[in-house]
């Protein structure tokens, strides 16, 4: 299941090109950029998305994604309390920080709001031993996840984003990263990610995400910024789109200073929210279709998407969509529940924007012996 949706993923992704290439791409003032349409997955434009750039704190969106695996998995709590080791304490204390001492246990919410919010470095090295009990095996945890989401081109050596040539990543991937964290674990994104300020140990910090102040409709996500990467944010809106929401995220890297990268960002989800429209083709688990099944305990099958299918297009462009099923006839069971049993081709003004699988939605059995064999001589008849 997790690989087929990693497919669909992937394959919307790399179609994007065919949707966007009509609308002129904006101007950003960055070295790399990329704005992702998170309801349909399809990049929207970009700017060298995958040259390899050092992801500063923005590494700390791969912290709190395993920090969110863990509590979703009850292996830490948000009330557990954690006792600050030397090692956390210690992080370079010229660089980002939530203050945390070692005399004084902290909670799990409050490393966490000290690690979004505060983008403490010393709050990510808590973290990270709470969750692994060493720094270095919970990188391992991050690879592995990295790997998981087919981010090919990052690699992370800490869990702060403190300047390591063994640290590094691109617009492409941080943006799968992004949406990831979205999808995976909602109920903590719009926790922490929106929250404007944080106050521990009697200093109180804001968050560095501009956006939250000025746009509304902006509910995260990350900055970053060393002297090599230069400023950076990730930063994400859901606005109104016909009878839903509808979600951008930008990868803004490498501008010259905090307004910058702010008004970047605001720039380029502006011209996407402005330009596009995102259509939803199809509900999760709605029936696409229903084909007949031979050699099964039922003679049809639902197939159709095991999450909503939206796409995103053009302005004014939304009426020339066509969708055409090509299925893998004939279906004969047993035919397991998520497997791919067919093809959905996205057609635009005749030329094809995207090939997506479509799979069975229910489970459908072998039948009896003499239903198989009259369904074997009705196949060589057919």
């Amino acid at each position: 299941m997790k690989n087929l949706l990693a497919l669909v993923l992937a394959t919307v992704l790399s179609v994007s090109a065919a949707f966007a290439q009509t609308v002129p791409s904006p101007t950003i003032n960055a070295k790399s950029w990329l704005l992702l349409d998170a309801s349909s997955n399809q990049i929207l434009a970009s700017q060298e998305p995958n040259m390899r750039i050092e992801p500063a704190s923005l590494t700390k969106l791969m912290t709190a994604y395993v920090v969110f695996n863990a509590l979703k998995e009850k292996k830490l709590d948000l009330n557990q309390m954690i006792n600050v080791s030397e090692h956390a304490w210690r992080v370079d204390p010229s660089s980002s920080k939530m203050f945390i001492e070692p005399r004084t246990p902290v909670s799990v919410n409050n490393l966490l709001y000290g690690l979004i919010v505060q983008s403490g470095n010393d709050a990510a090295v808590a973290l990270a031993e709470a969750v692994a009990g060493t720094e270095d095996v919970f990188v391992s945890l991050m690879n592995r996840e990295a790997e998981r989401m087919g981010m090919t081109s990052t690699r992370f050596a800490n869990p702060h984003g403190l300047p390591s040539e063994t640290n590094y990543s691109t617009a492409r991937d941080l943006s799968i990263l992004a949406s990831r964290l979205i999808i995976d674990h909602p109920q903590y994104f719009a926790t922490y990610y929106s929250t404007k300020e944080f106050t521990y140990n009697n200093i109180k910090q804001p968050n560095r995400n501009r956006l939250l102040w000025l746009d509304p409709t902006v509910d995260g996500m990350k900055t970053g910024y060393t002297n090599g990467a230069g400023y950076c944010l990730i930063s994400t809106a859901k606005r109104p789109a016909g009878n839903g929401e509808r979600r951008l995220i930008s990868v803004v890297l490498g501008t010259t200073s905090d307004q910058a990268r702010a008004a970047e960002s605001q720039k380029l989800l502006n011209w996407g929210f402005l330009n596009f429209d995102a259509v939803r083709l199809y509900t999760k688990d709605q029936a696409v279709a229903t084909p007949n099944v031979w050699k099964g305990t039922q003679n049809t099958v639902k197939i159709g998407f095991t999450r909503d299918l939206w796409v995103t297009v053009p302005k004014g462009t939304a009426d020339k969509i066509k969708p055409v099923l090509q299925r893998k006839d004939p279906l004969v069971a047993p035919i397991d529940k998520n497997s791919q049993v067919g093809t959905l081709k996205i057609e635009i003004d005749g030329r094809t924007a995207a090939e997506l699988p479509v799979v069975a939605l229910e489970q459908v059995g072998e039948a009896g012996m003499f239903g198989r064999a009259w369904d074997a001589i009705r196949l060589w008849m057919h």
